[in-house]
């Protein structure tokens, strides 16, 4: 099939049509089995595995175009402005003793991965300092490769951090409580009791977009859904909007977010691929327990529940861990708040002592 070049980037239809069949075949899959959050869980694996093994569907490594990703990424946000009410702004002031936390558990997740980075990894200190930091994926594989990391396993463990997250809380969640939860129990995202008019797709498109650009022009951290989650939330509280978007539709997104992770193990050893595995593993298990530590410590103060804390605090990616909210029906406007003030807070502290990491290489 042909290959056309779209906003700057060239794409192989072909490629991209027979990878977005194996995410979709993945997600179905993963449905069937009753896993949570299904589609993005079953695609990250089965687009992961056609990666890490090399294949070519298409004739090229997996890969679909980054602005797809982009254009659905403002789904979530119109999904999780649906929670803004007076209710739960109301319920929001009481979230400040979870959020002030947030001071003390990022600088200690960083400092636990370091050292867990460089003690069993036996990375180098600045690859060691960027892939321990507890958000801001994008930012410090920038900031890593600018100050001389292997760019290689930073990218891997960052990922990796992302993906297990996202792969083993909503799994957790199943087992603890015994059974399938949010969606996967057949429980019904956003408000699907209001009519999904013209009028309301309109306005949904419209806020949606209007929320990217602006939070772009703003620089809001993480615009691609903030922006969106704030334009969202000032339609519902205004009643210009009523509901949601369809489930049908988050179901794709989760597809796009899952597939496009997938392809990011594209070129991987597979010694580098099992030596960034077990790190990770080992990181994700030591912030967990800080995460269930807040959880455990938090969850009367704030008024959540227990699982509303850990997820806030989990270290996963701001899209994925709304999406996650999402599907499991967990407090989603308190997670996607922790998540964005996660993200500041994370690369915050890593520019901050950014500079003691710098006296620790050797001289050029």
């Amino acid at each position: 099939m042909p290959q056309i070049r779209i906003a700057g980037e060239e794409v192989h239809l072909g490629t991209t049509i027979l990878v977005f069949a194996v995410g979709i075949l993945g997600g179905f899959l993963a449905k069937w089995a009753g896993f949570p959050l299904p589609m993005l869980l079953g695609s990250v694996v089965a687009v992961g595995a056609i990666s890490i093994f090399g294949f070519k569907p298409g004739g090229h490594p997996p890969r679909i175009p980054f602005w797809l990703r982009l254009f659905f990424i403002p789904i979530i946000g119109l999904s999780i402005g649906a929670a803004f009410t007076s209710a739960v702004l109301e319920e929001a002031r009481g979230w400040w003793p979870s959020l002030l936390a947030l001071v003390v558990y990022i600088p200690l997740a960083h400092f636990v991965g370091y050292h867990g980075f460089r003690r069993l990894g036996h990375l180098s200190p600045v690859t060691a300092y960027y892939s321990a930091v507890p958000g801001g994926l994008l930012e410090c594989i920038a900031m890593g490769e600018e100050n001389g990391a292997d760019i290689q396993m930073l990218t891997a463990l960052q990922f990796m951090r992302l993906i297990l997250t996202i792969l083993l809380v909503p799994l957790a969640f199943t087992l603890l409580s015994g059974g399938a939860v949010g969606s996967a129990a057949g429980v019904l995202i956003g408000n699907d009791h209001a009519p999904i008019t013209g009028t309301e797709v309109f306005w949904q498109a419209s806020l949606g977009a209007a929320g990217f650009f602006i939070g772009r022009r703003l620089n809001l951290p993480a615009y691609m859904i903030t922006g969106p989650i704030l334009a969202s939330g000032l339609g519902h509280l205004t009643g210009l909007l009523e509901s949601t978007p369809p489930r049908w539709l988050i179901d794709v997104t989760q597809i796009v977010i899952g597939t496009s992770l997938g392809t990011r193990f594209v070129g991987m050893r597979a010694d580098a691929f099992g030596k960034a595995l077990m790190l990770a593993l080992m990181n994700i298990a030591l912030t967990m327990i800080l995460a269930i530590a807040a959880g455990i410590a938090l969850h009367e103060v704030v008024d959540e529940k227990i699982q509303a804390v850990v997820l806030a605090f989990a270290p996963g990616g701001l899209a994925e861990m709304s999406l996650v909210a999402i599907s499991l029906q967990i407090s989603v406007l308190y997670v996607t708040t922790h998540h964005v003030a996660r993200i500041v807070l994370s690369v915050s502290v890593a520019k901050a002592f950014s500079g003691r990491i710098a006296s620790e290489l050797p001289p050029k």
